[in-house]
C-alpha cells in the first residue's frame, strides 16, 4: 500500500509540473523517473526485478525487437517508440534542409494560383496528408511558417490557416500509427501495424477531415474572399525552385522519404518492426545528406534532433511503470468497469470523451501511455475485444487536445510562431472556432464506434 501511494504521489507531482511548465517537461519525466527506480521500487518494494524490467534493455538482444511481430515489454520502457521516433526526426531534419517541405508549400500555392481560399484548402489537405507520416509538431511548423511568409508577401490575416492548419496536422495523425505520438506508443505497446491504425481510426479520420474543409472554409470564406482581392498573388511570392538549392540532396531526400511510407505501409508483411524501420531511415538520411551536402550538413542534422523529447518519453515509461507495478492502474481499471456497469457501450464512452477531454488540457502523451495498461486491464476484466478500446483512447487522445492552444504540441508550436511573426492568437479566437470543430470530431467518432464496433 505504501509503494502505491508513494508511485500516485510522485505521478501526481509529475503531471502537475508538466502543467504548470515552469520546468522543462524532460527534467520533470526523467525526475519522476528517478524517484519511481530508487524510492518504489528500491526503498519501498526492494525488487531488483522491477528496476530491471523497467528499464527493458534487454528488450535489444531480441529478435522480435527488429524483426516480427507482436507487443513489446507490457511495464517499462518502450524502447521501439524511442528509436523509431529518433529515426523519424532524422529523416525530417534531411528533409527541411533539402527544402523539401517549402518546396511543397509554393508549388501548392503556384497550383492554385496563388488565391487564398482554394490555397486554405490545399494546406488542409497537405497538413493532413503529411501528418500521417510525419511528426504533427514538424508539419505544423514548417506550414505555418511557409503561410506566414505567403501572408506577409499576399497581404492577407494568416491566423486562420494556421488554425485549420493545427486541427488538421493533429487529424491527419490520428489515421496513422505514426502521425501522433500516442499512437506510436499504443502501437508498438499492443502490438497493432500501421495497417491497422488507417482501416480503423484512418476510416473517422477521413469522414472528419470532409467534414472539417467544409466547417473551416465556410467559418473563413468571408474573412479570406476580402483578402484575396488585395493581395499581390504570383507577382509578390518566390517561385517554388528557390526552395531547392541541392537537387541531389532534394530527389534523395525525397526517395527515402517515399521508402519510409512504403516501409510503415507494408511492416504487417515484412515484418520489420517499427524500430527496424527507424534505424534503416535514419542511417539512409544520414548516408544520402553525407553524400550529397558533406559533412556538416550531417552534424546540422544530427543536432536539429530533439533529444529532449526523446528524454521526456524516457522519464515517462519508468513513471507510469511505477503506478503498473505497484496495481494502480489495476484499481483504477476495476473503477471504471464498476462505474460502467460492465457495459461496454459505457465503457467506450467513458474512455473517448474522458481521453477528450483531458488531452484539451494536459498534454495527451503522458495521458496515453497511462491508459494503455487501464485499458488492458479492462478487456480483460470484462472479457471484451481490446481494440474498440484502443480506437476510443487514440480517438479521444488525438482528437481531443485540437480543443485549446495548449492541447497539443502541434497547437503549442502553431500559435507561438504566429505570434512570433506579429500575428497573436488568443485563447478566445482559438476556442471560437476549435472548440466546436473539436465537439463535432468527437460526436463522430462516438458513432462511428457505436456502429462499426458495438
Amino acid at each position: 500500500m505504501f509503494a502505491q501511494i508513494i508511485a500516485i504521489l510522485i505521478f501526481l507531482g509529475m503531471f502537475l509540473l508538466i502543467i504548470l511548465d515552469k520546468f522543462e517537461r524532460h527534467y520533470v519525466t526523467l525526475g519522476s523517473g528517478a524517484l519511481v527506480l530508487t524510492l518504489v521500487f528500491g526503498v519501498c518494494m526492494h525488487s531488483f526485478r522491477a528496476i530491471w524490467e523497467t528499464l527493458n534493455l534487454g528488450a535489444f538482444f531480441q529478435r522480435a525487437f527488429w524483426y516480427g511481430s507482436g507487443e513489446e515489454s507490457a511495464v517499462g520502457i518502450n524502447w521501439s517508440t524511442i528509436v523509431f521516433i529518433a529515426g523519424m526526426m532524422i529523416m525530417v531534419e534531411g528533409l527541411g534542409k533539402a527544402g523539401f517541405f517549402r518546396w511543397l508549400c509554393l508549388s501548392l500555392a503556384r497550383l492554385v494560383h496563388y488565391r487564398i481560399v482554394p490555397l486554405l484548402v490545399c494546406f488542409m489537405t497537405l497538413s493532413a496528408l503529411l501528418s500521417m507520416f510525419i511528426d504533427s509538431i514538424t508539419v505544423v511548423l514548417f506550414l505555418a511558417t511557409v503561410t506566414l511568409e505567403l501572408a506577409q508577401t499576399m497581404k492577407f490575416d494568416p491566423v486562420p490557416m494556421i488554425l485549420s492548419e493545427i486541427f488538421c496536422a493533429n487529424l491527419g495523425g490520428s489515421a496513422t500509427m505514426c502521425g501522433d505520438p500516442p499512437n506510436i506508443i499504443i502501437g508498438t505497446s499492443l502490438g497493432y501495424t500501421f495497417s491497422d491504425f488507417i482501416t480503423n481510426t484512418g476510416a473517422v479520420a477521413a469522414i472528419c477531415f470532409v467534414l472539417m474543409l467544409a466547417y473551416f472554409t465556410l467559418c473563413f470564406r468571408k474573412e479570406l474572399k476580402s483578402a484575396e482581392r488585395e493581395n499581390g498573388g504570383a507577382a509578390a511570392c518566390p517561385a517554388p525552385s528557390t526552395a531547392v538549392t541541392n537537387k541531389a540532396a532534394f530527389f534523395a531526400s525525397a526517395g527515402v522519404f517515399l521508402l519510409a511510407v512504403v516501409l510503415l505501409i507494408t511492416h504487417a508483411q515484412t515484418e520489420l518492426s517499427v524500430a527496424c524501420i527507424g534505424v534503416i531511415v535514419a542511417a539512409l538520411t544520414m548516408l544520402v545528406s553525407g553524400l550529397t551536402s558533406g559533412k556538416a550538413t550531417v552534424m546540422g542534422i544530427m543536432k536539429g534532433i530533439d533529444h529532449k523529447t526523446l528524454l521526456f518519453f524516457i522519464g515517462l515509461f519508468v513513471s507510469v511503470a511505477g503506478l503498473e507495478e505497484t496495481g494502480v492502474l489495476d484499481v483504477i481499471a476495476r473503477f471504471i468497469s464498476s462505474v460502467s456497469g460492465g457495459s461496454a457501450a459505457v465503457i467506450v464512452v467513458i474512455i473517448l470523451w474522458v481521453s477528450a477531454v483531458t488531452s484539451a488540457f494536459v498534454d495527451n502523451i503522458p495521458f496515453a501511455a497511462t491508459m494503455i495498461p487501464v485499458i488492458r486491464a479492462i478487456a480483460a476484466a470484462e472479457g471484451m475485444d481490446i481494440g474498440v478500446l484502443v480506437w476510443a483512447l487514440s480517438l479521444g487522445t488525438d482528437l481531443g487536445g485540437n480543443a485549446t492552444p495548449i492541447g497539443a504540441s502541434a497547437n503549442v508550436v502553431g500559435t507561438s510562431v504566429s505570434a512570433k511573426c506579429g500575428y497573436p492568437i488568443s485563447w478566445g479566437r482559438y476556442c471560437k472556432y476549435c472548440v466546436p470543430a473539436t465537439i463535432l470530431v468527437m460526436l463522430v467518432s462516438t458513432a462511428y464506434l457505436f456502429l462499426r464496433y458495438l
